[in-house]
């Protein structure tokens, strides 16, 4: 069974220019809470004083996901955390040589201090839940990586999570996600360690979603998340996309409530001021809408023609857009959609109407087509029939 980690209260807060006052956190975690996710990381304490009173308020509110924050290997940054009250850790430190050379630090004095930083929170609270990340984690040397999180594991960690901290991994090539989570649960395993294995994937190539399916056909059971995909650059693994398709595809998920997805996407968008993509999967506005007068003529008959997933388990509507692509099907849809009818040559003048204005760059929603119903009605019949004396162009499908 996966779990989800949700991070738009972390992750999501380190894109520029975003931050959400804490009782817009409460709300999001709330939504996060009944939709169903497993953990929710609600930020590093050690950041400002408002992150610190808002992880503390979402780890004293009684929600079902565990409240995690994020912590350096230090002792100060994990005291912090801890004091919040959160019922998940996560610890972090790179191994790769160049950080390391960086920091003028050797691999042995950074394991020394990750292990030294999970053995505190171990002893402080024995119920916490602790992942160790190794930051860059697929562009460090593998043998750094599995020493790191062997000792780790040994000094209380739960949870290992592999960080593809730059969206490097490519499925399919030499560099690959599935790959990397089998290696190193097979070299942890033959030192008789077996955490959960966890996955953090950045979408600097476009190919987050795809190296975290990866990693769960290789049996990772964490995968983390954000609304929107927010997150470091061009962020991380979009939520709504993620559990669309692990619910949909591969079965996960029975108890979540993907209906509330809309309500959340809403939310987080006005208030990181960062807009819905129209084309984002799932929760983009175009995701479930037909355009072309061939398509939304199938799409009509059965919307499975041109949608591989059924919209109404995440809360969405098949729609229809009306623009110059349109045809005398997606007129008739719509005007059957908000309750009207009309004869053929009204069909046809509204036809002609709306690709005029959808030449213009711009759709016809369904309260602009009643207007424009209302004024040809208006209209004389031999008005009328001018202005539908040439059928308009026959709209053809486009190449997919």
């Amino acid at each position: 069974m996966i779990s989800i980690l949700d991070s738009t209260l972390r992750e999501g807060e380190q894109t520029p220019g975003v931050y959400f006052d804490t009782h817009i956190k409460l709300a999001i975690a709330d939504l996060l809470s009944q939709i169903g996710v497993d953990i929710i990381e609600a930020g590093h304490p050690a950041v400002t004083e408002q992150i610190r009173d808002a992880v503390t308020q979402l780890a004293h509110r009684g929600l079902r996901p565990r409240i995690g924050a994020h912590a350096r290997s230090l002792e100060a940054d994990v005291e912090l955390a801890l004091d919040c009250g959160v019922s998940f850790l996560g610890v972090f430190y790179c191994v790769s040589e160049q950080r390391l050379e960086g920091n003028n630090v050797t691999l042995q004095d950074a394991v020394q201090r990750i292990s030294a930083a999970i053995r505190y929170a171990r002893t402080r609270r024995p119920d916490l839940m602790i992942r160790y990340t190794p930051e860059d984690a697929v562009r460090s040397p593998f043998s750094n990586v599995v020493y790191a999180a062997a000792e780790a594991t040994r000094a209380g960690a739960d949870i290992i999570s592999i960080a593809d901290t730059t969206g490097f991994l490519i499925p399919g090539s030499s560099r690959n996600m599935c790959d990397y989570v089998h290696n190193l649960r097979d070299e942890l395993a033959r030192q008789n360690l077996h955490p959960r294995i966890a996955v953090h994937c950045h979408n600097d190539r476009g190919l987050a979603l795809a190296n975290a399916l990866d990693a769960y056909r290789a049996g990772a059971s964490i995968i983390d998340a954000s609304v929107l995909g927010l997150g470091e650059r061009a962020g991380i693994v979009d939520l709504g996309t993620l559990m669309a398709v692990l619910r949909h595809d591969f079965g996960e998920g029975e108890q979540w409530n993907l209906t509330l997805l809309p309500q959340l996407y809403e939310l987080v968008s006005r208030f990181a001021a960062v807009p819905i993509p129209a084309n984002l999967p799932v929760m983009g506005g175009n995701a479930f809408t037909h355009c072309a007068g061939i398509h939304t003529q199938a799409a009509a008959r059965n919307p499975l023609h041109y949608q591989s997933l059924p919209p109404e388990f995440v809360g969405r509507r098949s729609q229809i857009a009306l623009d110059h692509m349109s045809g005398l099907s997606s007129i008739r849809a719509c005007l059957n959609e908000i309750g009207e009818t009309a004869d053929e040559s009204i069909h046809r003048a509204l036809l002609r109407k709306v690709k005029m204005i959808g030449q213009t760059g711009r759709t016809v929603d369904l309260r602009e087509l009643a207007l424009l119903l209302n004024s040809l009605r208006q209209l004389p019949g031999v008005e009328r029939d001018v202005a539908t004396v040439r059928d308009p162009p026959r709209t053809l499908e486009p190449v997919p």
